[in-house]
């Protein structure tokens, strides 16, 4: 892939949180790539550092070394107005529509903020553009006059996309997207997003702790834990030939119907995937990756 067919690119970010006097490094030399209208998966179980890559690429997290380049200009530290002016190229939905979206505002208001923060407002006719991307992820128009409380979850959080489509950007990193959804719902929302994607030739970092949603809709994928990257590459290639022990337990940790046969495939890991050294595990259950809605 060459570089003018790059969309994004975070190369060797370490990010580093003090906790009292001492500092918890939460990623180490993490390196991500993002071709135009691809999906780059980031999976790993809660803790592992992925929403803290998302934040430090919308610059929301402290970047102590390492570059984070979009369209080839280097974002690393932009802040300010400079890095408001991104929210045209580069959006977000993130795991809770719930706490995404103002409880007192109309959808309408939620969905022409990010145009007031690019001020788009008089350069576009608003209101056919709200009504445009409502119709985009499903909902009908007239959904614009009411409340997020008047909306299932499933519907909130496509309402969180249209706000994230409204002002055409180029990638949209979806951090735990569909994780706090039912089953169904979360089908019918990627099936959403690879719509989207063949229409309007999005990109996304897509970050998920569940293997199978990654197999999914993503087109590479990259696990990370305890903020390392342990194996990355094609999806096809990763899920079913997998190198690492730890991305082996993140498959046999997706759950299956049967729990029977769930526990057999996780007591088929071997507990010394997750040794640190000098610890014991003589009488312990291995800490396999459990699935949550947690984010990192």
């Amino acid at each position: 892939m060459t570089d003018r067919h790059l969309l994004l690119s975070a190369t060797n970010i370490t990010v580093k949180y003090r906790r009292g006097r001492q500092h918890f490094t939460a990623l180490h030399n993490v390196s991500i790539t993002i071709p135009e209208g691809s999906t780059v998966g980031l999976v790993g179980e809660s803790g592992s550092g992925k929403s803290t890559l998302a934040k430090a690429i919308l610059g929301l997290a402290p970047i102590a070394s390492g570059r984070v380049e979009l369209l080839g200009q280097d974002i690393t530290s932009l802040t300010g107005r400079r890095r408001r002016q991104l929210g045209s190229t580069m959006q977000a939905v993130f795991q809770d529509p719930n706490t995404s979206l103002n409880p007192s505002f109309t959808i309408r208001r939620s969905l022409t903020e990010p145009l007031r923060a690019q001020n788009l407002l008089a350069q576009v006719d608003v209101a056919a553009r709200v009504d445009e991307v409502l119709i985009a992820v499903g909902m009908e128009p007239d959904a614009a006059n009411r409340r997020p409380r008047q909306f299932s979850g499933g519907q909130r959080q496509r309402i969180s996309i249209a706000r994230a489509l409204i002002t055409n950007p180029k990638i949209v990193v979806c951090d735990e997207a569909v994780s706090a959804l039912d089953l169904s719902v979360q089908a019918q929302v990627l099936n959403l997003l690879n719509d989207l994607q063949r229409k309007h030739g999005l990109s996304y970092l897509f970050i998920s702790h569940d293997m199978s949603v990654v197999k999914h809709i993503c087109h590479e994928v990259t696990v990370l834990y305890r903020g390392e990257i342990k194996e990355s590459g094609p999806t096809s290639a990763v899920t079913t030939t997998p190198q690492d022990p730890y991305t082996k337990a993140l498959l046999l940790a997706a759950p299956i119907a049967d729990p029977r046969r769930q526990r057999e495939r996780q007591r088929s890991v071997i507990p010394q995937v997750f040794a640190e050294p000098g610890d014991d595990f003589g009488s312990q259950e291995a800490d396999f990756p459990r699935h949550s809605t947690t984010s990192d």
